[in-house]
């Protein structure tokens, strides 16, 4: 089968913020919240992939509507300042060569249910800016990702994409979307059934792929 781009989602599948995430979400949530319980790398792994909203329903409940909102920009605020300036290498092995050689041989996106700047700070502590053809986000559309995926394949002008994600909501995004997944199994979760694509163990995989 020959795909003409490949959009590829963040979190459990380009890296694993996670443990720098939980220790910037619970410095906040002592400074402005701290009734609210500290979150884990291992509860986040659980989050990521739902939209930001939806994880402060779930990490927030007992917080007014407002108080989730002012809590979960401030912790992504800071989210950001911690990434930013996090030295450890969080970012899962072959990942960057790999979109480095399979740019030149095919389009390759970005599709996340992040927020607004996220993206972007992703692109830029790998180093991969050059290599991204164009991305979408919850934060930038509010959309949901099956319709963030078809927006950026109908702006792109794509016939025959693939999606590559790692949890059951990228999978049902595609479906609805319309799009094959690739399953990224090292990730953070995995799909009910077995009728995706392809299975990856590594994101090096993903050149075998396209043979």
């Amino acid at each position: 089968m020959k795909f003409d781009g490949i959009i590829l989602d963040v979190d459990g599948t380009i890296w694993n913020t996670t443990g720098v995430v939980a220790d910037a979400w619970n410095r906040t949530i002592d400074d402005l919240f701290p009734q609210v319980p500290h979150v884990t790398a291992q509860i986040l792994q659980g989050q990521f992939g739902k939209t930001m909203d939806v994880i402060a329903d779930n990490l927030f409940p007992m917080l007014s509507e407002s108080d989730k909102k002012i809590l979960m920009s401030k912790c992504c605020e800071n989210e950001h300042k911690a990434i930013y300036h996090n030295t450890k290498n969080i970012t899962y092995d072959g990942v960057v060569q790999t979109i480095k050689t399979l740019s030149s041989r095919i389009p390759l996106y970005i599709v996340s249910n992040c927020q607004k700047g996220y993206i972007e700070l992703v692109m830029e502590k790998n180093g991969i800016i050059e290599f991204i053809k164009d991305f979408e986000c919850f934060g930038n559309t509010g959309l949901s990702k099956d319709k963030n995926i078809r927006l950026l394949v109908e702006r792109n002008g794509l016939k025959n994409p693939v999606y590559v994600g790692d949890t059951q909501g990228d999978y049902d995004a595609c479906k609805k979307a319309g799009l094959q997944f690739i399953w990224a199994a090292y990730g953070f979760g995995r799909p009910e059934d077995e009728n995706y694509f392809a299975k990856l163990e590594k994101f090096a995989q993903l050149e075998d792929c396209l043979n």
